[in-house]
């Protein structure tokens, strides 16, 4: 009898494990949120939300779990983690040397260019860190109050910057602790909560504006049935594939007889999942930090020209969106080896020569429904910014969190799926199985 509902935590004492460890790290998680770094004047800052939660800051507020609203020593989030991330694949690309350790060196390989990103994160941390303490010093709220209490100086950079590097460290030894304890991918996971924990807030803001009589009854129905439309539109193009039919040839091996089946290849219109919108976010939020917290004229352009209701700023996004749309199914899925693969097995598509002509149709066929992949993605993504600039709606509803929230749920879910099929098949083939028989 195939195992079902939460029976399964009782009968599978492993995934047990695994849940708790997810949620207890995911508590460690929101806990540090509320631990503020030394000096700040809490109050400020909150009041300095205020009055930009529908700005720049907003943005990065949200991507941080609501760290750098009160900022705390996770004010940074996991972005420069995921920064340093993308430099390093994109150097994959130019760099032979990282090619080689990343497809030649195998596991080795793989865990050098951890350590590597590893090193990338802490020197990111530490310029954003040391400009945001920079910036503090001359921030100050509506009404008057100043964000640092007294004149800081060099100490209180110094100590906000190590504050901040290190809160980002934890964060990526959280992340990597939820990828091997727990269940899904860790960093996902810390994102995926710091939005889900923000959600309240949002729906607390409209609640407010609607008794303030800024936003009518019918407008909020109105939004309820668009975050619907789109969540719908999200879960259906999440699950969207291309199947390319796949035969294989009867062959004799000894006195069995394998093949002569028909089966297919899953092709997912939007293979990079949630990964490109978080790397656009983080790639543009780097420079736009820097000209957020600084004084300087040239940053103070950046600034304007990146702010989220803009025009320029959905445009390079959407570009960069579709960009590391390409990138990243370019990464995880290699036509070629697919190819090599089925032409080993003795397979072949139908009207389709195996090997370099197999290859050639599925990266042809995977290029064009990545282009749809990644405008539906684009679209998704410039809706709250749309939303922000013609109805001044609160930030969180909109598509880039959801999607977030939808993509990780998924996989999340699905990941648990496998594990219980997995476990089932090992108890049902292997020794001590313990499934009962039907009642």
């Amino acid at each position: 009898m195939a195992l079902s509902g939460v029976e399964n935590l009782a009968r599978l004492p492993e995934l047990k494990k695994r849940l708790l460890w997810t949620l207890a790290l995911l508590v460690v998680y929101r806990l540090g949120i509320h631990i503020p770094v030394p000096g700040v004047n809490g109050v400020a800052m909150a009041a300095l939300f205020a009055d930009a939660a529908d700005t720049l800051l907003g943005l990065f507020n949200m991507f941080s779990g609501g760290g750098l609203e009160k900022m705390s020593i996770f004010a940074l989030g996991i972005m420069p983690y995921i920064s340093a991330s993308i430099i390093l694949q994109l150097l994959q690309v130019v760099s032979p040397e990282l090619k080689r350790l990343q497809k030649e060196e195998g596991q080795a390989g793989r865990k050098k260019i951890t350590q590597w990103t590893r090193y990338g994160t802490v020197a990111i941390t530490m310029v954003q860190g040391l400009a945001i303490a920079s910036g503090l010093e001359s921030m100050q709220s509506s009404g008057g109050a100043v964000v640092p209490p007294e004149v800081a100086g060099w100490g209180f950079r110094i100590v906000t910057m190590i504050t901040l590097t290190t809160g980002t460290v934890f964060l990526m030894w959280l992340g990597e602790q939820l990828t091997e304890r727990g269940i899904g991918n860790g960093i996902s996971l810390i994102i995926f909560a710091g939005i889900v924990a923000g959600l309240p807030v949002g729906a607390a803001r409209t609640v407010s504006f609607m008794a303030e009589g800024i936003m009518s009854p019918l407008f909020v129905a109105f939004l309820l049935a668009v975050m619907v439309a789109v969540l719908a539109f999200i879960v259906f193009m999440e699950r969207a594939q291309r199947r390319i039919p796949i035969h294989y040839a009867k062959r004799q091996q000894g006195r069995k007889m394998y093949g002569g089946q028909t089966t297919h290849l899953p092709l997912r219109v939007n293979t990079a999942g949630v990964i490109p919108p978080i790397f656009a976010s983080s790639l543009l939020m780097f420079p736009a930090t820097l000209a957020q917290f600084s004084d300087i004229a040239f940053l103070k352009d950046i600034s304007n020209f990146l702010q989220p209701t803009s025009i320029i700023y959905n445009l390079v996004y959407t570009g960069v969106v579709v960009f590391f749309c390409y990138f990243y199914t370019a990464i995880v899925f290699d036509p070629k080896g697919i190819a090599d693969n089925i032409q080993k097995q003795g397979g072949f598509i139908p009207g389709i020569r195996p090997g370099k002509r197999t290859y050639e149709y599925i990266d042809r066929v995977l290029a064009r429904i990545t282009l749809w992949g990644s405008l539906y993605v684009a679209s998704i993504c410039v809706l709250p910014m749309f939303l922000i600039a013609q109805f001044n709606v609160p930030f969180y509803f909109g598509g880039t969190s959801l999607l977030i929230i939808v993509g990780v749920g998924m996989d999340f879910m699905g990941q648990i799926e496998s594990y219980l099929i997995s476990r089932q098949y090992e108890g049902l083939m292997g020794k001590g199985a313990k499934v009962k028989g039907r009642r």
